[in-house]
Order: structure tokens, then sequence, then C-alpha cells
């Protein structure tokens, strides 16, 4: 693979040329498919899909969680947070109760045995996350979080004003 010069706009006057391996947004993409397939052999061990770890880490990060905060803080539409939630239920690995400040409000929390998968699901995924990054050094690693937020923060900017993808 080549690495492109990290040019923002071309000159005046010339057109640029798109090449998948250097564009930003593809490999960005390739990469969380490859993490995504990588862990997802965790999550099959735990009888569990990728939409469900999702619906899962949030929920196990913050412990009780309204459905539509979890929809939020995920890639995932409405519908495949409310099918993961549905299954997770069925596998007894999550309950739902009516939120005692607004009844309309379904409120979403782990049950002991959700929580006992989160847990071992989460370790395993954070060893792998760093023995990924251990291909960085401590100081990559910084640039590399800094530049995610970064690009995260463009990104729901351009989602909010309907910026091209």
């Amino acid at each position: 693979m080549t690495v492109a010069c990290v040019s923002r706009k071309a000159k005046p006057g010339t057109r640029r040329k798109l090449v998948l391996d250097e564009f930003a947004p593809y490999r960005i993409v390739a990469l969380g498919h490859a993490v995504s397939g990588r862990l997802a052999r965790a999550y099959r061990d735990e009888n569990i899909t990728i939409p469900e770890w999702r619906v899962l880490a949030v929920i196990g990060e913050a412990d009780r969680v309204a459905a539509r905060d979890v929809v939020r803080r995920t890639p995932m539409d409405k519908m495949t947070v409310s099918r993961a939630v549905t299954s997770l239920e069925q596998k007894s690995f999550v309950s739902r109760a009516p939120d005692e400040s607004d009844r309309r409000v379904s409120m979403l929390s782990l049950s002991p045995e959700g929580r006992k998968v989160f847990d071992r699901v989460s370790a395993l995924a954070l060893a792998y996350e760093d023995d990924l990054l251990s291909t960085l050094e401590p100081d990559e690693a910084a640039a590399f979080r800094l530049a995610l937020e970064k690009l995260e923060a463009r990104a729901h900017l351009d989602d909010k004003s309907g910026g091209a993808e």
C-alpha cells in the first residue's frame, strides 16, 4: 500500500483522482470492519451478535440507560437496537422497566448473567485493543486517539449540516 500526500485540495486547474487505498473514509471503514470481525469471534462465543454487544456495552457502561439513549450512543438505527434489546431480553441478559420519573420511557439494565457476559467480552475487547495499539509508540497512540476525536467531531458536524460523504 502506498501512503498518499495529505493534501486537502487539488492545486488549481488539477483534478484529484480517487484511489481507494488512499481514501481516508474507505480506510476507516475497512479498519472498522476488520476490527469488528475479529471481535465478533468473542461475541459468538457468548452467543451474541455485534448489535447485541453494542447494546450490552452501552448499558454496561451506564448501568441503567433509556432505550432511546442506546440509539444515540451507537452507530445503529432504532429498529436494529430494538431487535437487539428484544433478543437480549429473551436471553435474560437485559431487563426493561419503566422510568420512575417518566413511565413512557423504558430503562434498560443488565441482568446478573448479562453483567457476566459484559465483563467477559469487555475484557477480551480491551485485550484486543491493547494488542492492536501495541503496534504504535505511546506518542503515536495518543496522536491516533486525538485524530479520531477530531475526525468524529467533524463527521458529526457534517451529519448535522448535511455535509457530503
